[in-house]
């Protein structure tokens, strides 16, 4: 019954973990202008984090129960899903701490 309850889970957030996937690092580049996003990767934080620490933590609880296979192929998803959304986020970061963002956005 908690599988079952963790698979919901897991379920119920993929939305939000595309999205958090699929969030640009900056807004700009992604409308194709030629310009700094000075907000920050903090557009990208709020959506990415909670995706981040849902499907990790599910990750970790799939892999653990190594009775069935299908648990290990959910915690592979979940893992894929995990370094994807990481991807995204440190691609906020860096495009934050870049050289001409510290310049003019300071």
């Amino acid at each position: 019954m908690r599988r079952m309850a963790l698979y919901l889970v897991l379920i119920a957030s993929l939305p939000l973990a595309i999205l958090a996937a699929a969030l640009p690092a900056n807004s700009y580049k992604a409308q194709g202008i030629a310009a700094l996003d000075c907000d920050g990767p903090m557009s990208v934080f709020i959506i990415a984090l909670p995706a981040l620490l849902i499907y990790a933590i599910g990750t970790i609880l799939l892999y653990r129960d190594r009775r069935r296979r299908l648990h290990r192929v959910a915690a592979l998803c979940c893992l894929l899903v995990t370094l994807t959304i990481g991807w995204n986020l440190v691609a906020a970061v860096r495009e934050s701490h870049g050289t001409a963002s510290i310049e003019a956005c300071a």
